[in-house]
């Protein structure tokens, strides 16, 4: 907390400002100590009004051991606080410092009823029945994807979860893995994760309401579904209708065809992965929406930041990974879907801005409500009104060519060299300009849809060699079309479109 001419810099979700201690109307001020404790913690400073201005307090030791009987009295159980008294310019201060409890909720009780409260923004606001079941939870040191249920494990199958493992890290799948993985207890149960990833799962809130809108707005649907499956379909089916919806336009260069989809495949499926992840399941009338119209595809699922907080106010460069179903992510991490680093937030920006026809201003926007979070994707080929002409987003891309074209004199001929130059030695390849082949011409193609891609997954999905995938890349490497930033396994291929 900086003060500033006086003045204390700034309410907000840490911080509470209080003229002076009511002692009658104890509510006004227990209700933040409550939320301070349920989730980040917080201080409440006694002898600021709420413009920050240091008014001062008269007898802040009375003060202060008022405050600490009434917290043991009113509070349950009772949280960790350290009072603080601060001295300023002849004003005496109070600092009520609230420690982040570990055995939520901290109920404020009076007449018979306990109420809990968490901090929204700037103020502290009493729990809606999904937020106390979370604090519960968080209380018990358990989260609601790991809880056992009474549903025996035996009759029910994951073969599709199972063939799904196989695709995805080609390795063979054990039953074993179901507990290890979190989705059946020791004593043969599932668990509410392993109920969202058996076959035939009957989860109510497993769904996804999937629309094609007319326009910008949500007007007149082309193409509406709803699909109700474990989370391997619900993925899949997602990212089916998503593709299905959007187009891809390209452009000749000169050796090779460039793709210009109107969004990263792979950024997309990160934001569908990262929706079916952090959703809150404890809304029993919520779903993931996938929303496409013509100028972006946004992603809506129930639950906001687990922390409070709004992502929309946030650095996403500095976001740590809280996870509210780390078992449902797990999972995902175990099929390859997604990193335990917690950075998709990040990797999806990343991903559209190595698209080639990527402007500035397109990147993916995050929001969060109150019991909501957004993903919005913009079409990098939609203009203010309209679809930009796949010619104009040609003409943007080739700009740099057109500006500095080749000769079709070779500089070794209008520049002779003597018989030590280095160019006699390394003669340079007359065959730039040739076309590349359809093999090279598929590994550009998916390094487009997935920068990410390792060559491993190159060469399972061409059906030929790792070796053969190798000299591929070193040929276009060599010809100036593709490069790679970062390391094998979590860098980033890059087509090059300059000269």
């Amino acid at each position: 907390m900086q003060i500033h001419t006086n003045t204390l810099i700034a309410e907000c979700s840490a911080y509470d400002f209080k003229e002076m201690l009511e002692r009658k109307k104890v509510k006004s001020w227990l209700k933040s100590v409550s939320a301070f404790a349920n989730t980040d913690g917080g201080s409440l400073f006694y002898g600021v009004n709420d413009d920050g201005e240091i008014v001062g307090l008269e007898n802040p030791q009375a003060d202060a051991d008022f405050i600490s009987e009434t917290i043991k009295a009113r509070l349950d159980p009772v949280p960790e606080i350290q009072l603080v008294p601060i001295e300023h310019e002849g004003h005496s201060l109070l600092e009520v410092k609230v420690k982040a409890g570990m055995l939520t909720p901290y109920y404020y009780y009076q007449d018979g009823t306990r109420t809990a409260y968490t901090r929204v923004g700037n103020e502290s606001v009493e729990c809606n029945s999904q937020q106390l079941l979370s604090l519960v939870l968080k209380g018990t040191h358990m989260t609601w994807d790991s809880l056992p249920t009474q549903v025996d494990a035996n009759k029910h199958s994951f073969i599709i979860l199972a063939n799904t493992f196989r695709e995805q890290t080609h390795q063979e799948w054990n039953d074993k893995y179901l507990e290890s993985f979190g989705l059946v207890t020791p004593d043969g149960k599932l668990t509410n994760a392993g109920l969202l990833f058996v076959d035939n799962c009957t989860v109510f809130q497993s769904r996804i309401f999937c629309t094609r809108w007319t326009g910008l707005y949500k007007d007149d649907a082309i193409s509406s579904v709803e699909h109700r499956a474990n989370l391997v379909l619900l993925l899949k089916y997602g990212m089916d209708f998503i593709k299905n919806y959007t187009m891809s336009g390209w452009v000749k260069m000169p050796n090779y065809r460039l793709n210009l989809p109107d969004y990263s495949d792979r950024a997309i499926f990160e934001g569908l992965v990262n929706h079916l992840i952090h959703r809150d399941y404890t809304f029993m009338g919520g779903e993931v929406h996938i929303d496409i119209y013509d100028d972006r595809v946004e992603l809506v699922s129930p639950g906001a930041m687990l922390d409070g907080t709004q992502i929309q106010d946030r650095d996403i460069y500095k976001v740590p990974s809280m996870r509210r179903n780390p078992v449902i992510a797990d999972v995902f991490t175990q099929l390859d879907y997604m990193e335990k680093r917690g950075s998709g937030l990040r990797k999806m920006r990343e991903l559209t801005e190595k698209l080639p026809n990527f402007l500035q201003g397109k990147e993916p926007q995050y929001q969060t409500e109150a019991t909501s979070f957004y993903t919005t994707f913009y079409n990098l080929n939609w203009g203010e009104n309209r679809r930009i002409p796949v010619e104009k987003v040609a003409n943007r891309v080739n700009s740099t060519l057109e500006k500095y074209p080749v000769n079709e004199e070779s500089s070794v001929e209008k520049y002779p060299v003597n018989e030590n130059s280095t160019l006699e030695k390394y003669p340079v390849k007359r065959n730039g300009n040739k076309p590349v082949g359809r093999t090279a011409q598929r590994i550009i193609d998916m390094v487009i849809s997935n920068p990410m891609i390792t060559r491993e997954k190159m060469a399972d999905e061409l059906g030929i060699s790792l070796d053969g995938v190798k000299k591929q890349i070193k040929n276009l490497r060599e010809r100036g079309i593709l490069t790679h930033e970062g390391s094998d396994k979590s860098g980033y291929w890059r087509i090059i479109v300059k000269p």
